[in-house]
């Protein structure tokens, strides 16, 4: 008879030699292997937590350079399939994230519901009114951004980091081409969505307590919307034209199509009567707007499409565990 299913806990260990070995303690007997990952930590967390820590079910993961969160995740994640896990759970080293909602986070995966799941820090009021003023905005903002690259219309609070994933999924991603820094939660998203795997919020509240965010979302910003754009493109072209092409691919051709030729008919024909100093005929005007409004409503039936086509059939039931080193066939291949 096959007994429970393993359960790892991933740690990225950076600048949280104060908070880590209470995490550590937290973690219930559910879980069977924690991976602490020190991703070159200037106060040798990793370190920190070999001489102090006596919990036998941890192992400290040492990176000789700085990669980012991302790339310590990934870490922990090619070291837990190594040894035979079956799901794994990340969360940060700081104590924000409440480890007592393990079991809730994998219960979906168990289940054979979700390959993924995610906390989302906004469900309840109160939980949002906790959050510092600028972390709830720039969250809003990138959980829009997120929602377009990933396709993963019904999801929010990208960047938390607080997340489960079935242990047969991750063979099937690209980690190498995976986001190494703070990118990684939505680069993931939009890889996951590719792969046609389902990902559910869960509500998790955070702690906040004193510490510092390494997360700088003025700094990060920026980047995010670039990258989440070059996703979305990514995305589209993959599930609309390389995998598939449906009605809605060809909803979004004549969108664009029509839209631009409109704007760009319609705005020379204009310049052309500011010099010429006369006014545009009625034709030329029913037909600049008519082919602009015909293309946007094709690109809102797009829209519609694409926020409707969630994955509902977790990918989990439908592959077999696979070893790290194994290619996936070309057409389950991520793009690049």
């Amino acid at each position: 008879m096959r007994g429970a299913p393993m359960i790892a806990v991933v740690i990225p260990s950076y600048k949280v030699s104060d908070a880590i070995l209470g995490v550590i303690a937290s973690i219930g007997p559910e879980v069977d292997t924690i991976y602490v990952v020190d991703d070159a930590c200037p106060e040798q967390s990793g370190k920190i937590v070999q001489e102090r820590c006596t919990d036998p079910r941890v192992k400290v993961l040492f990176h000789s350079s700085n990669q980012g969160v991302g790339g310590a995740v990934i870490t922990g994640y090619r070291a837990a399939v190594e040894d035979g896990v079956e799901i794994i759970v990340k969360v940060d080293g700081d104590g924000q994230m409440d480890t007592s909602l393990i079991p809730y986070f994998i219960e979906p995966i168990l289940s054979g519901d979700a390959d993924y799941t995610k906390g989302n820090r906004f469900y309840e009021v109160e939980s949002v009114t906790k959050m510092p003023f600028v972390r709830m905005i720039g969250n809003a903002g990138l959980s829009f951004l997120t929602k377009l690259s990933s396709g993963y219309w019904g999801l929010f609070d990208p960047t938390n980091g607080y997340t489960a994933i079935c242990a047969k999924v991750i063979p099937y991603l690209p980690l190498d081409k995976l986001a190494k820094g703070y990118f990684f939660e939505s680069d993931i998203l939009f890889r996951l969505n590719t792969l046609r795997a389902v990902v559910i919020d869960l509500p998790a509240d955070a702690i906040y307590g004193d510490e510092i965010s390494n997360l700088k979302i003025a700094r990060e910003m920026p980047r995010f919307a670039y990258r989440n754009l070059c996703n979305f493109g990514k995305r589209i072209v993959y599930n609309y034209f390389v995998r598939d092409f449906s009605f809605a691919s060809l909803e979004l051709i004549m969108g664009v199509a029509l839209t631009g030729f409109g704007a760009i008919f319609g705005l020379t024909h204009w310049l052309r009567g500011l010099q010429m100093e006369s006014l545009a005929s009625a034709g030329t005007v029913m037909l600049a707007g008519l082919t602009v409004m015909v293309g946007i409503q094709m690109l809102l039936g797009f829209l519609q499409h694409d926020i409707s086509n969630q994955p509902t059939f977790a990918l989990q039931r439908k592959i077999r565990p696979r070893g790290l080193d194994r290619q996936v066939s070309s057409r389950n291949r991520s793009p690049r």
